[in-house]
This record gives structure tokens, sequence and C-alpha cells, in this order.
């Protein structure tokens, strides 16, 4: 094998499962196309030590770090390709470019897919964002908004009044039930059954809505969920098994983050239905601890 680690993704989960690997001096190669999922957020916040940093520093750094250490090597481009072979893995690039390993890690992350109405795109991760927890301070008393995408919306709408004040937007398809409804109420939420089917203010500013029956209601911050999908096809290609997460499919994973295919790890945002720094970051380390257990006790 070229090596005994490939870990497809370069972001948090990926570069935490690295330095874990590089410490225990294995041969890892680390993958990365250069497109995760956190390139709309100018900051990431509520990640120990790092609150406030900007993600592609964060990513800058921990590169500059894992390349002091002599047995890791970085391959920047796509991975397109990924089969078993010859007892290990091997991983075609897009550039025609293979490589062989005994061991995979997939920190592939994965895409968003937010509802078809103009501006949300310019505007997210800015004004137009998923978790309160991520964001949610930098927008506090301020008009905040839930745009409803899915039953789990409520939820979203239940947490947002920490931050401020907040209307919760149903889009004519999300209608809370009646014990939901009080709920909200209790909390101070305002329901609001008509659709928004404009933004307003110049993106990435956000300044208001306008509502299907012609209202305008002044919104600083919409919070959407967005429906997720696999940033790469390579656990498909591998035939790992997926759980139904809220927004998407995940990898499935055991408390070891060890895939349904032997030897393939998974970390970060695709294999679990809670999108955050730390999370992706820790589930890393378990996957580049377990990674090296499995070759340790092979």
């Amino acid at each position: 094998m070229d090596y005994d680690v490939i870990i497809v993704g370069g972001s948090f989960a990926g570069l935490s499962a690295a330095m874990q690997l590089a410490r225990a001096r294995r041969r890892i190669l680390l993958v990365d196309a250069g497109q995760p999922r956190n390139r709309y957020a100018a900051h990431a916040h509520g990640f120990l030590g790092q609150d406030g940093t900007p993600p592609h520093e964060i990513v800058a750094q921990a590169r500059a770090q894992l390349a002091r250490y002599p047995t890791v090597e970085f391959l920047d481009g796509e991975a397109v390709d990924a089969a078993a072979r010859d007892g290990g893995f091997e991983l075609a690039m897009a550039s025609g470019q293979r490589v062989r390993a005994s061991r995979l890690i997939l920190a592939i992350g994965m895409r968003d897919e937010l509802p078809s109405l103009p501006g949300l795109e310019a505007r997210w991760g800015q004004t137009v964002l998923h978790c309160p927890y991520c964001h949610g301070y930098e927008v506090a008393g301020q008009p905040l908004g839930v745009m409803a995408t899915h039953p789990m919306s409520v939820h979203q709408a239940m947490l947002l009044p920490d931050w401020g004040p907040t209307t919760y937007f149903t889009q004519g398809e999300f209608e809370p039930a009646p014990d939901e409804a009080k709920a909200l109420a209790a909390r101070g939420v305002r329901l609001e059954r008509s659709p928004i089917v404009q933004l307003r203010g110049a993106a990435p500013a956000l300044t208001g809505v306008t509502l299907a029956d012609g209202r305008q209601l002044p919104i600083h911050a919409l919070f959407v969920a967005s429906k997720a999908h696999m940033a790469s096809p390579l656990a498909m290609q591998l035939g790992c098994a997926f759980d139904s997460g809220p927004m998407g499919p995940v990898i499935r994973v055991d408390e070891f983050k060890q895939t349904t295919v032997a030897g393939v790890f998974a970390a970060g945002d695709a294999a679990t239905p809670m999108s955050n720094a730390t999370l992706a970051s820790a589930s890393g380390v378990m996957a580049g601890v377990c990674a090296h257990r499995s070759l340790a006790f092979a």
C-alpha cells in the first residue's frame, strides 16, 4: 500500500483525524478538494480557543502544524472514485492519479440545498443561517425569523427567542401541532402563515421580508434548515450503509466511527445529524485513533 491511511476531507474532522495518526507515526495522505461546508461563514464560533477565527485560518494553521510531521502528505484535488482492492482501498482522483491505503477515513462533509427562494444563497452563512449556537450571538437583539422547511423547524423556532424576537413562518406547509403552537406562544414566538416570497435589503444584508399577502416585516436574520446531501459519492461507491437524519442521510458509524465496511471510518458532518465545528473535530479525533487501533491490532 502507498499509505497506512488516506483521509478524504481537509476540514475540521479530517485534519483532527490526521493529527492523531501523524502523532502515531503512521504514513498518511490527506486528500482535500478545498470545498468545506463552512466556506460561506466569515467566522467560526463556539469552537474552544478559536471563537471568532475565520474557518480558512483554522484550516491553514492546522495544515501548517501537520506539515511538520514527516509521515504526512497532502494531495489537493477531488477524489472521484473509491473501491476495495487487494486487501485495502484505492482512490481515483479527478486528475487521473490513483492512491492506495490499508484504511480510509471519510471526512467528506455535506452539501446544503436551500429552498428555491431568490436571495437565500447570496446571504447563506451571513444573514441566512442554520444554527443559532454558531451564529445567533452575532445577530442577537434583532428581529429574527425561522423559515420553515421541515417539521424540525419548530424546534429551531423554540430555541431562537433566547437570541431575539422571533417569527415562525410556516410557509403554508409546516403548521405547528396544537401543543407546538402553545409552546411557541409561551416562548413569545409570533406565528405567521403567509409565506415569505421576497427577501429585502442589499445582499448579504437582510432588512426584512415580503409576504405573499403583500405585507412587509422587519427581519434581520433568517434561520433556514437546509436539505443535506453527501458532498462526495465515495461512501456509496464503497457500499457503506446510511441512516436517515432529519435533514438527509448520514453515514452509519458505530461508537468508534467504523462504518459498515471494514477498514472504512467516517467522521464529521457526513456521519452525524448534528453539525458543529467542535463535534466534527472530536469525531475526527475518534476516527483517527480508531483507525490506528485497527492497524495496530490487525
